[in-house]
């Protein structure tokens, strides 16, 4: 038997988590199927077939089958979600939402705000689902509609607004504290207003989501807090619960809110309409949105692109930072390539489009963005099944502190009970829950905005794990175009003698006609000297040897030296030619009439980062680099000693590559160009696709896409990554640290309601504002001085056209 393995795409959100499952059984009960296993990016299906049972043809056919019995059956609709501020909110969202009739699945992103529903088809009822929304206190937004699609009383939802309601209530809280420190009079009733006033919209979430989900959540608990305490006759604590617990509320909905629209405005940068130019040369302006291929559109100065495109005519530069992420704009002339949202900063300019609308190269950046924002790293997914047990384990540790102490040890019921109460508020693991992902998706929308696409939570924490970096040669360490870098002219008896410039002039004469890239930097090496080249008669091109023709009367010929004869090939030519190799060159040899007249080195250079790239490797003490090509070993270790690269593997085929990549051991990231290194990127720990602007192909096939052409940006990402880490370990160590030390207070009966509820809500604060110090700021401490990708540019983000 013979097997063959098959990776077969998953498209999102259309094949959700469950949708995948269905079609991996549907594939995996296939005649001919061996095993069905997810890849490690989830974003395809790895086959492995009997070859002689059924082929890959055969498969996809399988494929095209089921997802055409899933699109039959359900469909997926994407719900935005306000007023979440915490992974708790979005799972009782979540699991509320999932037990509507004919939903079969939910996906919630608080740091999103994104639901996808997978429902059965024509039978979403978007009403059922924004009023199931709301009654949590959430507010939905469907497609098509606005704000509280399908629920009623929208003039009421206003009046009794959250936000106003704490205003009121914060009122009514100092009012009454004035009036009983500062009187004589009684101010429990004015304490009573405000826990009246305050509590409302809590206490509906909160009971809410306990019928829904039968879970407790800290809505339900603060309720219970307040209640217990007016039971006592604790007013003011009572008023104080509520109070900084809704300030708390707003305050973290504010931040992350804040951070939502730091990552959307660095992917809604299309503009909405384009000036389309007709065949008469008139101009129209019509919906970015019905441009189609070929169309012609004007740009004018401080204008944004509204497609994928070339350059038909004009000169300017373009700002490509929400792209590549190039701090400086990059100059355009016809024929270069141009994106959709990038900004037009001087000349007219006049592009073909070559996009279809929503296929730019910006909006697969986007969504690209979105899933991965959406995608839980592993820590992550170790705070949430933490919060899990950790919540209902307070809870009951909360019932034996009320009851035990006044049944067994004469302690006042009174006194247990509220610290039983204060034990509650503690119970929230608000704190906690946010010290991971606020920090892991700032760090998602930096790397973003700096032209540095990550695929989710868990790529960028294996990027803080990486130890060695592999380098791919050309289109990576070098630009992948080659260009002249040698002239050698001859003298002697069996030599034409000639000069540099008639040497140069001669050979981009023959190479004029040539699509080679050799034969391009020939002739581009002399128009930048200024010469002119001759005419050419009865050229002839050798495939894969070089070319011939008459110039002036005479037989000239260039290429390799293997297509010459012994005449030409003398003593110097020999010389000239090693000391070529010996520099990692491609020795071109130029002859007239047999007569050898000179020998021509071009090269593919490092670039001119990639010696800065290897040095702050160095600096975040990665001092194993590595360089893997197919290339020969005299031109890799030229390479690598320009580049700063000790370790080098050459003469490596793509199948070569992934074996030595296994060789290097653990902590592997591979940089490649996405399409010929594929096996080495997906046998590494972190694939880098470089170079990938435009690329399909690189975005899908790597853990990390470079949008542009700077390796330095591998350094940068590294360091981002373990500042990433480092700030999300201090996170959840402050929250576990500010729950024990308050609860060693109230062991001692030194913690009030009013200072639990300050405390939850101070250190949740606190982690989402370090969290998004990721996004803008810069390390301290033993950090400090880390390479690190840029912060977004905020001005470049936020302006439009002008």
């Amino acid at each position: 038997m013979s097997t063959t393995r098959v990776e077969l795409p998953l498209r999102a959100p259309d094949e959700c988590g469950d949708c995948a499952g269905r079609l991996r059984a549907a594939i995996a009960a296939h005649d001919g199927v061996g095993s069905v296993e997810a890849s490690s990016r989830g974003d395809s299906l790895l086959v492995e077939l009997d070859a002689d049972r059924c082929s890959t043809t055969c498969v996809q056919e399988a494929l095209r089958a089921a997802r055409a019995g899933l699109s039959d059956h359900y469909a997926h609709t994407i719900v935005t979600v306000d007023g979440m501020d915490c992974a708790g909110c979005a799972r009782t969202v979540s699991d509320a939402v999932a037990r509507l009739p004919r939903v079969s699945g939910v996906d919630v992103s608080f740091t999103t705000g994104r639901m996808l529903v997978e429902h059965e088809r024509d039978q979403f009822d978007a009403a059922a689902v924004a009023q199931r929304v709301e009654r949590l206190g959430y507010r939905a937004s469907l497609p098509g509609t606005g704000a509280g699609a399908g629920s009623a009383g929208a003039r009421l939802r206003r009046l009794l607004d959250p936000n106003l309601l704490t205003g009121v209530a914060t009122v009514l809280l100092l009012l009454a504290v004035v009036v009983d420190f500062a009187t004589d009079l009684p101010a429990a009733w004015l304490y009573g207003a405000a826990v009246a006033t305050g509590i409302g919209p809590i206490a509906r979430s909160g009971l809410v989501a306990l019928w829904v989900t039968r879970r407790p959540e800290i809505k339900f608990l603060m309720t219970v807090a307040s209640i217990g305490a007016i039971a006592i006759g604790a007013w003011m604590e009572a008023a104080l619960v509520v109070v900084l617990f809704s300030i708390g509320e707003l305050l973290e909905g504010r931040a992350v809110a804040r951070a939502r629209r730091e990552l959307a405005s660095l992917v809604t940068l299309a503009p909405e309409r384009a000036r389309l130019r007709a065949a008469d040369g008139s101009e129209t302006e019509i919906a970015a949105s019905a441009l189609q291929l070929g169309d012609v559109v004007v740009v004018r100065p401080g204008e944004r692109l509204p497609a994928d495109g070339s350059v038909l005519d004009g000169r300017s530069a373009v700002d490509q930072a929400p792209i590549t992420g190039e701090s400086v704009p990059v100059d355009k002339e016809p024929g270069d390539h141009v994106f959709a949202g990038t900004l037009n900063a001087q000349g007219r300019l006049v592009v073909t489009v070559e996009s279809a609308p929503g296929d730019t190269t910006l909006a697969r950046i986007g969504t690209l963005v979105a899933e991965a924002q959406a995608r839980r790293s592993p820590s992550e997914r170790w705070v949430d099944a933490f919060a899990r047990v950790y919540t209902p384990a307070v809870i009951a540790l909360a019932v034996l502190v009320a009851a035990v102490p006044a049944l067994f040890f004469g302690v006042a019921f009174a006194d247990s009970f509220y610290s039983a109460l204060a034990l509650l508020i503690l119970a929230c693991p608000c704190a906690l829950v946010l010290s991971t992902p606020v920090t892991i998706v700032s760090a998602l929308g930096r790397a973003s905005a700096a032209g540095v696409l990550v695929k989710g939570g868990e790529q960028l924490e294996r990027a803080a794990a990486i130890e060695t970096v592999a380098f791919d040669k050309t289109g990576t360490l070098t630009a992948g175009r080659p260009r002249l870098v040698a002239l050698d002219t001859l003298g002697g008896d069996a030599v034409d003698e000639v000069d540099e410039d008639e040497l140069l002039a001669l050979a981009a004469a023959l190479e004029a006609g040539s699509e080679h890239p050799l034969a391009s930097a020939i002739v581009a090496a002399a128009r930048e000297r200024g010469l002119t080249l001759a005419p050419v008669e009865e050229f002839q091109a050798q495939t894969g040897f070089g070319a011939s023709g008459l110039v002036g009367g005479a037989a000239v010929a260039i290429g390799k030296p293997a297509m010459f004869g012994a005449r030409t090939l003398t003593p110097a030519v020999e010389r000239a030619l090693d000391a070529r190799r010996e520099a990692g060159q491609t020795a071109i040899v130029l002859a007239r009439d047999d007569l050898p007249l000179g020998v021509l080195g071009l090269a593919d250079p490092p670039r001119p980062e990639a010696r800065e790239a290897t040095a702050q490797l160095a600096r975040l003490g990665i001092d194993r680099t590595v360089l893997i090509t197919g290339d020969n070993a005299a031109t890799a270790h030229a390479v690598a000693r320009e580049a700063g690269v000790a370790d080098v593997r050459s003469d490596a085929l793509p199948e070569d590559k992934a074996r030595l990549i296994g060789e290097l051991g653990d902590g592997v990231a591979m940089v490649g160009d996405g399409v010929n290194d594929a096996p080495a990127l997906a046998a590494a720990t972190l694939g880098i696709a470089m170079g990938s602007a435009g690329s399909d192909t690189a975005i899908e096939v790597a853990d990390v896409a470079l949008m542009g052409d700077d390796p330095r940006k591998v350094a940068g990402l590294i360091g981002l990554a373990r500042w990433t880490r480092a700030t999300v370990r201090a996170n959840i160590a402050f929250s576990l640290a500010t729950k024990a030390v308050a609860a060693v207070l109230l062991a001692f009966g030194l913690l009030p309601l009013w200072a639990a509820v300050a405390t939850d809500v101070g250190a949740s604060l606190v982690v989402v504002l370090w969290g998004l110090r990721v996004l803008v700021g810069a390390p301290r401490g033993r950090l400090r001085g880390l390479p690190l990708l840029p912060a977004p540019r905020r001005a470049a983000a936020a302006s439009g056209a002008r």
